[in-house]
């Protein structure tokens, strides 16, 4: 209770200083026009405009000469000017704070002036010590997109470095498994953004993301790994309503509905945006096939902007977010010929379903101090509720991996308040900050048995399991491993549910400063940060940050370092359940037919990491830029997963250490073309022992590292974009996306030489003395899903092998290391190697009309139809393939 009474005490003190954890994510540039005289220019057209992430608005001014663009996120632009009789004035404004910019624009009558005011191409690169990517709505509006429930992980994965493609609109930030947060106009969000753990903002509320890779300035904490800000769209100074109405209809009878309304006046602003989407093919399933896949979404965003005087504003975020979906079938969990136990009825196949609510409330109250200075307060409340359903029939749950029937209801509720100071003035940008957040988690599982080999009181005189009741007290050949824990809860022998209930408040308080300095080409980041994390277990953490950047203006080029010292705290999806399981006997008795289950508190990490890159321009239309990326974490996270369910929770590791590089290169318009390139290649090296979590080996010796399902060596995405010269609305774009394939830690091997590799236990000899690989642990189904060929038979759904020779055992989906060569650090089984294609092609003004315009477009995502595996018998999440080939067309009408 003391503890608690510290903790609101700090928060209080935080909030009367003014202090954040996050700050907005933009500006505002307003502006006066005048002539050389000094006389005001009304009517004048005022563009501001960044080319590298698509960002334009427009804007004219007034009888006073005077512009005003609202919203503007934080970036380097180009401000143009033209008016009737007036040579067009450029330069060059970077938005870089929430404190006002203020530009003045003189005008020399046409012809009078050979000034030379913007250096073309120079607004290519920015001076910034961290790496990061703009995108705007120039580009959301028009990448083919595939997951049309995750368009925000869609876009992250397709348009940014160092993200690693997973299933479900799961990516793996710079190697990192779920270590990114979202920054929504400044509120924090790091809880797992994903289709089976949350609900996101409909891609239509967003304005542009900004996404960082490099290290973290000190105003972003807890999950930084990959930190994306989201400014959403504004209907400030939006006078006359604007909006549009689109539906689409596609590949496995996929129907959206969506709408987006703006308007406002000078003062006022209210953006709304509506979608629903139904498909069968809402999660990526353990199938090529469809099976038992159905899904909807509902999503509703409004966002209200009030300006109460010059000083003073408020702007509120609201969302509502329902998804209900169906958990894929295998062929396994179809369940042919499968009986109960109990009736000896057929129990038909799984039937698995989840259901996610999604509320948000996120006011923001603004005052402008003075000129320099501007004071954020912002509460928030944020609830997640997710709803697991099993099986009618309990027995129908029963899989390859699965032994236990399961439910779940679980809550996680957000509510903080962070606020924050900007100071900008000559060479300082000056933030100072602070927040204070209580995340309520509530944890409620029923689990049962539905494996009657399982927990067998007896066995048969060879030592097998045996089906029914008895008591092992007078079976012939009792089973040493009975354990009589389990049996009130082995539905195959009578039993019922055990229920679970587990809660727990996580305490986050955090303060930071820091400082932007620029003098001349030379610019610094400085701040610290310090983090104190209060759930079931306390730290404290002093976190450093570091930038220098230095601009070459005469070559265009800019070179950056940067340090951080973040700490990363545990994921809060069933950390209850995951970090206290083993002190419950029966979540112990069940944890442990994984593995050994001992208590292990969750301590959160810490992390240092380096950064260095370059940003080179190229001419007026080329710019390219990547990093160097080290990471070293102490008590790094990932996620295991309870059976074939979506019901995973956090498991940590002793340390890891993620080496790599990301790069992007922007080739901005030329006469209608336009394209991008992002790469990487990131290492994620995890080191022994698991040091918490149920299940977890803690104390076991080792200490040798394995690549993670989230490492990989490389991949790439291309997007070019065309605008046809003949008929400028109508417009084609391409997506290349190349992925050389995750970490398989499940694919079988063969190595009997190696220290440090997974394959010994598969590792046998044939009857003929030939090195074999024993395949009898993985089902028909599941060597069909891997794609294994022995000898030049192919497994199907219902017809596998018992063992292959290792020189014969091959596989299209999965890259299998050569007999006696495989290494769980320096070469563990992959995915196989896939290229993706994607096209789009759309007419923007089919009518050719002004103020309402119908526009359409067909969509094909996987034009080749490609059969490939983004992961396999993943500990996180199991199996899943890559959609294959999706035709959708989209008709819209915008006023």
């Amino acid at each position: 209770m003391q503890s608690l009474r510290s903790f609101f005490f700090l928060a209080l003190l935080a909030i009367s200083a003014g202090f954040a954890l996050a700050q907005g994510t933009s500006g505002s540039v307003t502006g006066t026009v005048t002539d050389s005289t000094g006389a005001v220019i009304p009517d004048t057209s005022v563009q501001i405009a960044n080319p590298v992430s698509g960002f334009t608005r427009k804007a004219t001014t007034d009888a006073s000469g005077v512009f005003h663009f609202y919203n503007i996120p934080f970036d380097r632009y180009r401000l143009t000017a033209t008016s009737s009789g007036f040579d067009a004035k450029t330069q060059n404004v970077a938005v870089n704070s929430v404190v006002p910019m203020v530009v003045a624009v003189q005008m020399t009558i046409a012809g009078s002036s050979t000034e030379v005011t913007v250096d073309a191409g120079a607004d290519l690169t920015e001076n910034d010590s961290t790496f990061h990517t703009d995108i705007d709505r120039a580009i959301i509006d028009k990448l083919p997109l595939e997951s049309a429930s995750s368009q925000l992980s869609s876009l992250v994965t397709l348009s940014s470095p160092g993200v690693a493609a997973d299933s479900n609109g799961l990516f793996h930030g710079l190697g990192d498994h779920a270590e990114n947060s979202f920054s929504l106009d400044g509120q924090p969000i790091t809880d797992q953004q994903s289709k089976v753990f949350s609900n996101q903002i409909p891609a239509d509320a967003v304005q542009s993301l900004e996404v960082i890779d490099g290290a973290p300035p000190a105003e972003y904490g807890d999950k930084t790994s990959l930190v994306i800000k989201v400014t959403t769209r504004s209907g400030q100074g939006v006078t006359k309503p604007t909006g549009e109405i689109s539906t689409s209809y596609g590949s496995f009878g996929s129907a959206d509905v969506s709408g987006n309304l703006a308007f406002g006046t000078k003062n006022f602003g209210n953006f709304i945006a509506v979608s629903g989407l139904n498909s069968g093919r809402f999660l990526d399933p353990g199938e090529f096939a469809v099976l038992h896949d159905k899904g909807n979404l509902i999503n509703f965003f409004d966002r209200v902007d009030y300006q109460f005087s010059d000083v003073s504003s408020v702007h509120t975020n609201l969302q509502y977010t329902r998804s209900w979906f169906q958990t894929p079938n295998s062929y396994d969990t179809l369940n042919v010929g499968a009986t109960d136990p109990i009736t000896g009825a057929l129990v038909g196949q799984a039937d698995q379903r989840s259901k996610i609510e999604t509320y948000l409330f996120a006011p923001t109250y603004t005052r402008t101090i003075s000129n320099e200075a501007v004071l954020n307060f912002a509460p928030y409340f944020r609830r997640d509720s997710y709803q697991y359903y099993p099986s009618k029939n309990p027995f129908a749950d029963l899989g390859p991996i699965q032994q236990e029937t399961v439910g779940q209801q679980r809550s996680l509720l957000n509510a903080g308040v962070h606020s924050d100071l900007s100071y900008s003035k000559g060479v300082n940008n000056i933030k100072i900050g602070g927040m204070y957040q209580q995340t309520f988690l509530r944890e409620n599982d029923q689990i049962g048995l539905v494996d009657p080999t399982l927990n067998s009181p007896c066995l048969d005189a060879n030592g097998n399991p045996l089906p029914g009741t008895a008591n092992p007290a007078t079976c012939a050949n009792p089973n040493p491993n009975f354990n009589p824990i389990l049996l009130p809860y082995d539905l195959t022998r009578g039993g019922g549910t055990y229920s679970y209930h587990g809660q727990t408040d996580v305490k986050q308080l955090a303060f930071y400063a820091q400082d932007q300095v620029t003098i001349g080409n030379f610019l610094m980041n400085a701040g610290m940060r310090g983090d104190i994390y209060n759930g079931l277990a306390i730290q404290r953490q002093a976190e450093p940050r570091l930038g220098l950047s230095y601009n070459f203006k005469k070559t265009n080029t800019v070179i950056r370092a940067s340090y951080a010292r973040a700490q990363e705290t545990p994921f809060n999806e069933n950390l209850v359940l995951s970090s206290t399981g083993c002190t419950n006997a029966v979540i112990q008795a069940v944890f442990e037919t994984l593995g050994t289950c001992q208590p292990a508190p969750f301590n959160p990490g810490f992390r240092n990491e380096i950064h260095a890159g370059i940003q080179q321009g190229i001419g007026k239309h080329f710019v390219i830029g990547g990093d160097y990326i080290w990471k070293y974490t102490h008590n790094a996270y990932d996620f295991s997963v309870l059976g074939a369910t979506p019901i995973t929770f956090p498991i940590e590791w002793h340390n890891s250490k993620i080496p790599g590089f990301a790069a992007r290169a922007n080739l901005t318009e030329v006469k209608g073309f336009s394209a991008f390139v992002v790469m990487s290649s990131v290492a994620a090296r995890f080191f022994n022992p698991q040091v918490g979590g149920v299940g977890a080996t803690v104390g076991r010796a080792g200490g040798l590292p394995f690549r993670i399902d989230h490492d990989e060596r490389f991949n790439e995405t291309t997007h070019i974009q065309y605008a046809l010269p003949f008929r400028k609305s109508l417009w084609y774009g391409f997506n290349w996306r190349y992925d050389s394939g995750l970490v398989a830690g499940a694919a079988p091997c063969y190595n009997v030489l190696g220290a440090n590799s997974g394959c010994a236990a598969g590792s046998i000899t044939l009857a003929n003395g030939q090195p074999g690989i024993d395949l009898s642990g993985l089902t028909a189904d599941e060597q069909f899903q891997a794609g294994l060929i022995c000898n030049g038979v192919k497994a199907t759904p219902t017809s596998g092998f018992t063992s292959c020779a290792a020189t014969q055992l091959t596989s299209k989906l999965l890259s299998i290391p050569a007999p006696n060569t495989e290494d769980d650090d320096r070469n563990p089984p992959r995915i196989a190697p896939r290229s993706l294609f994607d096209m789009v092609l759309g007419d923007d003004n089919l009518f050719n009309t002004d103020k309402h315009r119908i526009s359409a477009r067909i969509t094909a995502v996987n034009v080749t139809n490609k059969y490939a595996l983004y992961n396999f018998l993943s500990t996180f999440s199991g199996t899943h393939y890559v959609s294959p080939r999706t035709v959708t067309a989209q008709v819209s009408y915008s006023f």
